[in-house]
């Protein structure tokens, strides 16, 4: 009797310790997991966007009409305003589908002082799209008819990037679902590694053979 219960004590602590690994293993997994989904799904402020693969977003204040047109797509591209709460204000360029124009008709018409009324703003998402020499050209020529009278900038090639940023946000791009093959192995491990947790608790075999010492 007394080499049983000791067999038995030595089966449960090694249960115990299999299961404890199992467990580490099954949090780190998880959390990697988690982080890379997060990753994954995160939109970000247009100032933060590092790639033409981050997905981002602008918060539209004040918008001109279009300044340069793709007649194949119709898509156009508009100067815009983003202000933040502080009273300070950038300049960007977004692309639109002109199919949309009305969604920005509002903020359009109150920049250009047509209505009183101060709309809300617009968010508007996509992904960056690095800007060309002749989009640069458009945009350093007709930037002047809609900056504020009182911006003393001039815009130039030197400095273009500095206010006017090196691409502009696509927003006709929709949010692409890439498949994450480090994820979805990162998930399978985790499937794997719960298993066999999970057996290694309800597993009796190991105890039944202890059980055969009792004569």
């Amino acid at each position: 009797m007394a080499k049983k219960k000791k067999s038995k004590r030595k089966t449960i602590i090694m249960k115990l310790f299999i299961s404890t690994i199992y467990l580490i293993i099954m949090t780190v997994l998880f959390v990697c997991s988690y982080d890379m989904f997060r990753q994954k799904q995160t939109i970000l402020p247009w100032q933060e966007a590092e790639s033409i693969e981050d997905y981002s977003y602008i918060d539209i204040s004040k918008m001109s009409e279009k300044f340069a047109f793709y007649e194949e797509n119709n898509i156009g591209l508009h100067f815009i305003i983003e202000e933040e709460n502080t009273g300070l204000w950038h300049t960007y360029i977004i692309a639109i589908n002109e199919k949309d124009y009305n969604t920005f008709k509002p903020i359009i018409d109150y920049t250009y002082e047509r209505i009183e009324q101060k709309p809300e703003k617009i968010r508007v998402y996509g992904y960056p799209v690095i800007v060309d020499e002749k989009i640069k050209e458009l945009a350093i020529k007709n930037l002047t008819n809609f900056l504020p009278a009182e911006n003393e900038v001039e815009i130039t090639n030197e400095n273009y990037e500095e206010y006017l940023s090196n691409s502009y946000l696509d927003t006709t791009q929709e949010k692409k679902e890439e498949f994450n093959i480090i994820l979805c192995i990162s998930l399978l491990l985790l499937f794997i590694v719960f298993v066999l947790f999970i057996l290694t608790i309800i597993d009796k075999k190991k105890e039944e053979e202890v059980e055969e010492y009792d004569t």
